[in-house]
């Protein structure tokens, strides 16, 4: 699928989004079924030291919310407080991100889109979930399910709502389609008060879900 956007001008805090983004396409049988295939072979590799349980779970958890999101909130950071490198990230991602060290696989072709006062960019992969991962990580369940990747096209608002993330009216709401081709990472809004902020608190600002668009960056 070729990228592209949505534009809806007026259609209708971090953390795991609520149940609309949990898809219940597969049965609770075949669910408890694969769990239980998941346990046991987990619990084989752990009983035959392949793998220590522990140390696969930070693992994880290390590239689904640390080492992966600190990435693209470096990025943001740097965007902030350099407006020279903004620029060049919003000319040509890839390469502006390449200088902080950040790329591969699943990033190869990044497209940046800057959140304004006038418009909110909100980032989805409509056909399956493609997730630039160099600079996000794992991809959160969520942003996977049929749930989050259908409503996101008709009704933006209305998803954003349900992470919290209310935006007035008179601001136009895009929707980007991420692909195999292209993969959009959203610059968010610097928040208000941080003007005194060093680069590396405000990197502590940039959550994962504000580089999908689905919240905005926090303020202290």
């Amino acid at each position: 699928m070729s990228a592209h956007h949505h534009d809806h001008d007026h259609d209708h805090d971090h953390g795991t989004p609520p149940s609309p983004y949990h898809s219940n396409r597969r049965s609770p049988e075949r669910t408890r079924q694969l769990t239980e295939q998941v346990a046991r072979l987990e619990a084989v590799l752990v009983e035959k030291g392949l793998v220590d349980k522990a140390a696969l779970d930070g693992v994880v958890e290390l590239y689904e919310n640390d080492l992966g999101p600190m990435n693209g909130a470096r990025v943001v950071a740097r965007a902030w407080t350099d407006p020279a490198f903004k620029q060049r990230l919003l000319d040509d991602a890839t390469a502006a991100i390449a200088e902080l060290g950040y790329g591969g696989l699943q990033g190869e072709h990044m497209v940046v889109v800057e959140n304004t006062p006038a418009v909110h960019n909100l980032v989805a992969c409509t056909l399956c979930s493609c997730y630039p991962w160099p600079v996000l990580g794992l991809p959160p369940t969520w942003y996977k399910d049929a749930a989050y990747r259908s409503r996101v096209v008709h009704d933006p608002r209305g998803v954003l709502a349900d992470f919290g993330t209310v935006i007035d009216d008179a601001v136009e709401v895009r929707v980007w389609d991420s692909s195999a081709e292209v993969r959009y990472l959203v610059l968010p809004e610097r928040p208000a008060g941080s003007e005194h902020l060093g680069e590396e608190q405000l990197a502590e600002l940039v959550g994962r879900d504000a580089m999908i668009g689905v919240t905005k960056a926090g303020a202290r």
